[in-house]
C-alpha cells in the first residue's frame, strides 16, 4: 500500500463519517436560535465553575448537564460543529444555546462573514450526542 493510497483511505473514511453524522443530525432533540457571548465575560467563572475563555469552543445552555456534548447545526448554512456545554445560558426570551466565540467564527456566527448578515443569531438544530454527569468544578473557599 502507498502513502497516497492510505491517504485516499484515510479521506475516504473521513466523508464516511462525516455523512453519518450528518444523517443523526436531521433528527434534532431541539430547534431554535442560538447566539453567542464573548467579550464582556471572557476570563469570568462559568455556572460549572471554569474560567470562561472565549476562544475556545464551549456553549451554554439553559439545562443540559455539564459536560454534555452537543451538535450544533445551522439551519440556514447546514454547517455543524460539536461543543460541550459548561454554562447556564442564554437568558433571551426564544434562545436556546449561547456559543462561545471560538464556536460562533466556526461555524460562521460571529459577525466576520457575510452569513447571517452579522446578525449574531440563527436558527439551529440540537442533537445530544454524550449527556454529561453535570461537573462542576469546585470553586475555591
Amino acid at each position: 500500500m502507498t502513502l497516497q493510497n492510505l491517504w485516499l483511505g484515510i479521506i475516504g473514511a473521513a466523508v464516511l463519517v462525516t455523512s453519518v453524522w450528518v444523517f443523526q443530525a436531521t433528527r434534532f432533540d431541539e430547534t431554535g436560535i442560538a447566539s453567542w457571548y464573548g467579550p464582556g465575560f471572557n476570563g469570568n467563572l462559568t455556572a460549572n465553575g471554569e474560567v470562561y475563555d472565549m476562544y475556545e469552543v464551549s456553549a451554554a445552555h439553559k439545562s443540559l448537564p455539564f459536560g454534555s456534548i452537543v451538535r450544533v447545526t445551522d439551519l440556514e448554512t447546514g454547517e455543524s460543529l460539536v461543543v460541550r456545554i459548561n454554562d447556564r445560558g442564554p437568558f433571551v426570551d426564544g434562545r436556546i444555546i449561547d456559543l462561545s466565540y471560538g464556536a460562533a467564527r466556526l461555524i460562521g456566527l460571529s459577525g466576520e462573514t457575510p452569513r447571517h448578515n452579522g446578525r449574531g443569531i440563527t436558527k439551529v438544530g440540537i442533537k445530544v450526542l454524550v449527556k454529561g454527569d453535570g461537573y462542576y468544578v469546585k470553586r475555591p473557599e
